[in-house]
């Protein structure tokens, strides 16, 4: 499916031919993000990635950039998180040469212009605001943000406001020269492409990239001895709440036992959650349950949008099925059919040339290695009604308990006590 070179530099490169595609996507993921940051410059991989898009010395202008692509019908963007930044560009194959140009163009031979950086900054502040405004995003981060408080792993990957008016051409480039380099970064191409050819194009146009060493993030901190919350007050028609639990990391042993537990909880129509709070009880549109996983640090969190005056009936229900994964075993019926749904997304996501290569990036930049989609059918098709009821025992306690809302509530206490298993 896919094949890993590795350059004297430290580039990697990963290239998966695909059959029944004629699109190519080029994707370069960087490992930094918001974790890599310290207190003063919080913000810098995301205002860095706004600043890839605004001029090289061969494109001088955004527009000179967007033209370019634009003009073969092409998709591309960039994305920051915490642990990773990707610049990609989603073309017809006969124009891979000239994705790769673009993305190898933006990354090495940017301009950052001081006044592009002061424009930008109003940009970002109104990014900001719509994100703060939109309670279905802000409030995972304000979950994270009562997880892990005043550590990287808790600040928002865009930054404060202060930050980003504070920003500037320095900061920036020494940012930029710390950690954009050869052995921080990953060079996938994947879709219609031969794949030699491909190998000698990548050493050819991303020849250039700085060969330093990166700087490495701080880890996660992690303490936490009762049930905690965090109510952020506004005036709301409905409750967007996250109800969660502290887990186990990206490497953890247990990774897809969590992945399979959040399933039978909230995947799919016929979940747990879903019948329990939708179907049966009419509390809520749309309700979820994810396995979020750091390198350091991972959480099983349920969101969910709710009537203001059926707040508490929701998370008592949550809760009650958070008992029942722990106190009695699934039945086999129900683990297969979360399997399957695990494995039928991950096929049917797996269907075009960019979600290969998001889903290759996202394994070598965070673990160095990459599991095959049979190895991770193995992995997931292993997992017991005992593994689930064990770890169902270990996060689902007292201690380990967190909860986050926006809504029109000022009485944080009155959730607290709820927050019982």
């Amino acid at each position: 499916m896919f094949k890993k070179t590795i350059l004297e530099n430290g580039l990697r490169i990963i290239t998966s031919p695909m059959k029944g595609t004629r699109t190519v996507t080029v994707l370069a993921m960087v490992g930094t993000g918001s974790k890599y940051e310290i207190k003063q410059i919080n913000g810098a991989s995301h205002f860095l990635e706004h600043m890839f898009f605004k001029g090289t010395e061969k494109r001088p202008t955004a527009l000179d950039i967007a033209e370019t692509i634009d003009r073969i019908g092409g998709e591309y963007n960039a994305f920051t998180s915490k642990e990773f930044t990707g610049y990609y560009a989603k073309v017809s194959s006969k124009h891979k040469k000239l994705a790769m140009d673009v993305i190898s163009d933006i990354l090495l031979n940017s301009k950052f212009d001081a006044k592009e950086i002061e424009r930008e900054k109003g940009v970002i502040i109104e990014e900001l605001n719509m994100y703060l405004d939109t309670p279905t995003s802000y409030i995972k981060d304000l979950f994270e943000v009562l997880l892990y408080g005043d550590q990287p792993a808790g600040w928002l990957v865009i930054g404060a406001k202060e930050n980003i008016k504070a920003m500037n051409r320095e900061k920036l480039l020494d940012y930029f020269k710390r950690q954009y380099v050869a052995s921080n970064t990953t060079i996938l191409v994947t879709g219609d492409i031969d794949e030699v050819e491909t190998i000698r194009e990548v050493e050819k146009y991303f020849k250039d990239i700085n060969k330093n060493k990166y700087t490495k993030k701080i880890s996660v901190k992690e303490a936490q001895d009762k049930p905690l919350s965090l109510i952020h007050y506004k005036k709301t028609d409905q409750t967007h709440f996250c109800l969660g639990t502290r887990s186990y990391d990206f490497n953890s042993r247990d990774y897809f036992v969590l992945q399979v537990l959040a399933s039978i909880l909230g995947g799919g129509m016929s979940s747990r959650l879903f019948i329990e709070v939708r179907e049966k009880r009419g509390l809520a549109y749309r309700i979820q349950c994810s396995s979020e996983n750091y390198t350091d640090s991972g959480y099983l969190v349920v969101q969910a949008g709710v009537g203001n005056d059926r707040v508490d009936e929701s998370i008592k229900v949550i809760l009650d099925e958070f008992c029942k994964i722990r106190d009695k075993k699934v039945l086999d019926k129900e683990l297969n059919k979360a399997k399957e749904y695990i494995k039928g997304k991950l096929l049917l996501g797996l269907e075009s040339s960019d979600e290969v290569a998001f889903w290759l990036g996202h394994q070598e930049v965070l673990k160095k290695q990459i599991l095959t989609v049979n190895e991770v059918f193995e992995k997931v098709d292993a997992v017991t009604a005992e593994d689930i009821q064990r770890v169902g025992k270990d996060i689902f306690q007292n201690n380990k308990l967190n909860l986050t809302a926006i809504g029109p509530f000022k009485d944080k206490n009155r959730f607290d006590k709820m927050l019982r298993v």
